[in-house]
């Protein structure tokens, strides 16, 4: 999806589109084991010890991911939907255009859930969207029960 949008303009804020990245998180304790290849040392994740329940995927802009696990992290932080109408699409910065894009992404892909999803912060909010997990939702952030509405 990104090389097919990445490089041309959301109609709604006129803003070009932005690289987006997928991201995978784990609930629980991960199993990891070590593997020596070559001399070299490696942490490898047993994937096929992981209970599938307990994998989200989001997908939000490449340059935000460390900002994204970090608001995960964050006490308070909570996940909301943005409605249709909501004025965040038109925003013309990144903000909007992640925005808008998630939401274009959910009717093209798939791959994709929800599309508009934000992280709610106490002084910003981050965009993203759901990719299908494997079973049901393992994070709250996967599963939004509050709508964001702004004013501005």
């Amino acid at each position: 999806m990104n090389n097919q949008f990445v490089g041309q303009a959301d109609p709604v804020n006129n803003q070009p589109y932005v690289p987006l990245q997928d991201l995978y998180v784990i609930k629980g304790q991960v199993p990891v084991e070590q593997a020596t290849i070559n001399g070299q040392t490696y942490y490898v994740i047993e994937a096929d010890k992981i209970n599938p329940a307990n994998i989200a995927g989001f997908y939000t802009y490449d340059k935000w991911v460390s900002n994204f696990v970090a608001a995960m992290n964050t006490p308070g932080t909570y996940a909301a939907v943005l409605p249709g109408n909501s004025p965040v699409f038109q925003w013309t910065n990144i903000t909007g255009t992640v925005a808008y894009q998630t939401m274009l992404y959910e009717h093209y892909s798939p791959s994709f859930s929800s599309g508009g999803v934000v992280l709610v912060l106490p002084n910003k909010i981050i965009p993203y969207g759901i990719t299908y997990s494997p079973s049901g939702s393992a994070i709250s952030f996967d599963s939004p029960s509050q709508v964001y509405s702004s004013s501005s």
